[in-house]
């Protein structure tokens, strides 16, 4: 009797560390969940505050720059079109970060859409070298070739503008540089909480 008492109290013993074992589990796996989740939403913000920055300045800050200098016409639509193909770059990425479901898509499914927007990143940095670069040559140009309502004259005036227009892209860099390390940690954290979840898949 006493054995088959003690049997029974082995298997009640044996039920309750595995019940114990499988909330373990599942706590583990919403903690990770959590903190992927919150790592892909910081860079879901990013994406649309650096989205509605551009916009504010394409649809407010440059109009009104147009509006109250004498910038030709050429020279306002140059930045124009380069802020909207940054915009468009932007609405790409926020588009591809929204299919981010960390509940209804399998841990495969969200690394490939990792890997994809990271591609797009990738690439970014060297477009938008370029687009800048020649953005601001083509502006330049524009102003001081062929703008005939001011009269540049290589003076005071034009080591202002060309003086401002550094510190304006030397701040651009820094606050780049640190977002671009943000977003690196951001992705790592993300990656591998997407590895860890993986195994609770298998």
């Amino acid at each position: 009797m006493e054995l088959d008492e003690l049997k029974a109290g082995w298997n009640v013993l044996n039920k309750r560390l595995a019940e114990s074992e499988v909330v373990n589990l599942r706590i583990v796996k919403e903690m990770l969940s959590q903190k992927t989740k919150s790592a892909f939403e910081q860079i879901y913000r990013l994406n649309l505050n650096n989205f509605l920055v551009a916009f504010f300045i394409a649809c407010l800050v440059f109009p009104w720059i147009y509006m109250n200098t004498p910038i030709s016409l050429a020279s306002f639509v140059i930045v124009e079109v380069i802020v909207a193909i940054g915009l468009i770059r932007q609405i790409w990425k926020i588009t591809l970060l929204s299919k981010f479901d960390l509940e209804g898509k399998k841990t495969c499914e969200l690394r490939s859409l990792t890997l994809h927007y990271k591609m797009i990143c990738h690439r970014e940095k060297f477009w938008v070298i370029i687009e800048v670069s020649l953005a601001m040559v083509a502006f330049y140009i524009s102003e001081l070739c062929f703008n005939s309502e001011v009269e540049y004259v290589f003076g005071a005036r034009v080591l202002i503008t060309l003086g401002l227009t550094l510190m304006t892209f030397a701040l651009a860099y820094v606050i780049g540089l640190w977002q671009r390390r943000r977003h690196a940690r951001q992705m790592l954290e993300i990656e591998r909480g997407l590895d860890e979840l993986k195994e609770f898949e298998d």
